[in-house]
């Protein structure tokens, strides 16, 4: 006869692993996509703010005279650029164009692993610039693929820029202090010296 047919089976005893598992990847699940909002929203604001910013200043200041913002030192005056920021690449516009649509799909891959809200932030900056020139290049003359970029904030001594290029400095130098650091997207901080990742939450 076998007796432990006749035993009390332990309660929850095979239960418990799964269902703590489902839990802990629901609330991995459930941060990912708060910091996917995040990011979202960050690129969003970027882009508006960006895309309001050309639409005012080629209505208002295109083929007009300098504005001063800080002596001479900073000016407000509308430049049509085919490079990339800052001016750089003026003959490569397609290039630039296609590499802006690159950045956008790396970033979009990176989003599915993405745990940490600095770079949540830091991702979001870099998209919400690259859609911000993605659609000059688009959308102005001399054609698709080929639209020259709005430019309009000039530095004594330096370049003509936008926002855009703003938000993509930003956001590249918040990607560089956070690998300084050590931190992944997907929340792991890396140590140095260490061979592995070692998780630190999800910042």
């Amino acid at each position: 006869m076998d007796e432990s047919a006749g035993a009390p089976a332990e309660p929850d005893g095979t239960d418990r692993p799964a269902t703590g598992a489902t839990a802990a990847s629901g609330a991995r699940a459930a941060v990912r996509r708060r910091r996917i909002g995040v990011l979202l929203t960050v690129a969003l604001l970027a882009y508006l703010i960006d895309l309001g910013s050309k639409l005012l200043v080629v209505a208002r200041l295109e083929g007009r005279q300098p504005i001063q913002v800080i002596g001479d030192v900073m000016t407000f005056q509308v430049i049509r650029n085919p490079g990339a920021a800052f001016g750089m690449g003026q003959a490569m516009t397609v290039v630039f164009t296609a590499i802006a649509a690159a950045v956008i799909v790396v970033i979009w891959r990176i989003a599915r692993r993405l745990y940490s809200l600095p770079w949540a932030i830091a991702l979001g900056l870099l998209l919400g610039g690259a859609l911000g020139n993605l659609t000059d290049r688009l959308f102005r003359a001399p054609g698709v693929f080929r639209g020259h970029v709005v430019d309009f904030i000039s530095v004594q001594h330096f370049a003509v820029f936008n926002l855009a290029d703003s938000a993509i400095v930003c956001g590249g130098i918040l990607v560089v202090l956070l690998s300084f650091r050590g931190s992944n997207p997907d929340g792991s901080v890396h140590q140095p010296g260490r061979g592995k990742d070692e998780t630190a939450g999800t910042d």
